[in-house]
């Protein structure tokens, strides 16, 4: 690979978006109350939220009304009852809590600091602005990158070939020598391919994948291939 540029998504690639989920609705419920079986909801939680996304993704759905239904369609599913008030109270609150959890995925700041002596770095993320800058921040990997490119900035959320296309003129770079590395085969994988760029996937939960895919289970074999 002739690489200058690499193009990291954050959740589910650097930044481990469940672990860090679970302790902010840990926080949120035990201070409003809410008396569910943590595991259970997020079991439930879990496939409901990807779902969701993939809508948003789409343009299914808006940005407030992916964050109420995920929350009203996994409760239902434990059978717990919540009023919508308190629903759309939730939503805030865990939005407002998320980035104050950092885990990263095991082998991200190793990787980040052998990666970052030999390439420019980015970010492209579907993620909401405000919440995705304050996650880089606060697990101490914003200055890792260079350009930070979210969908709310460009306005269209991956694959579209907009925001990959937008984050290649804004860094210099051309296809041809740039990769991104995301855990969303749909989203960043093929997204990334349908504008000439390279990719790898980052398969951190060992789903099956084709074989023409390049994949990784953990961050520390892409010194393999860079």
């Amino acid at each position: 690979m002739k690489i200058k540029h690499i193009f990291f998504d954050l959740d589910h690639t650097l930044w481990d978006f469940e672990v860090n989920s679970a302790k902010a609705f840990e926080h949120i419920f035990e201070s409003n109350g809410i008396q569910v079986n943590l595991v259970d909801f997020l079991k439930q939680y879990k496939p409901i939220n990807e779902y969701y996304w993939k809508l948003y993704r789409e343009e299914r759905i808006s940005k407030p009304d992916l964050r109420y239904a995920r929350l009203k369609d996994a409760f239902t599913q434990v059978n717990h009852s919540v009023d919508d008030t308190t629903i759309h109270k939730l939503s805030v609150e865990y939005i407002d809590h998320l980035p104050n959890h950092n885990t990263l995925f095991e082998g991200a700041i190793t990787v980040l600091d052998y990666l970052y002596a030999k390439y420019t770095l980015h970010i492209i993320t579907n993620g909401f602005d405000e919440i995705q800058r304050l996650k880089l921040s606060k697990s101490n990997i914003l200055g890792y990158f260079d350009q930070i490119i979210t969908s709310e900035s460009v306005g269209v959320k991956k694959p579209n070939p907009k925001i990959f296309n937008h984050a290649l003129t804004i860094s210099n770079a051309t296809p041809a020598e740039s990769l991104m590395i995301g855990d969303s085969i749909e989203a960043d994988v093929l997204g990334a391919m349908n504008v000439k760029m390279q990719a790898i996937h980052f398969n951190y939960d060992n789903r099956p994948v084709d074989a023409d895919v390049t994949s990784v289970n953990r961050l520390e074999e892409l010194k393999q291939f860079l």
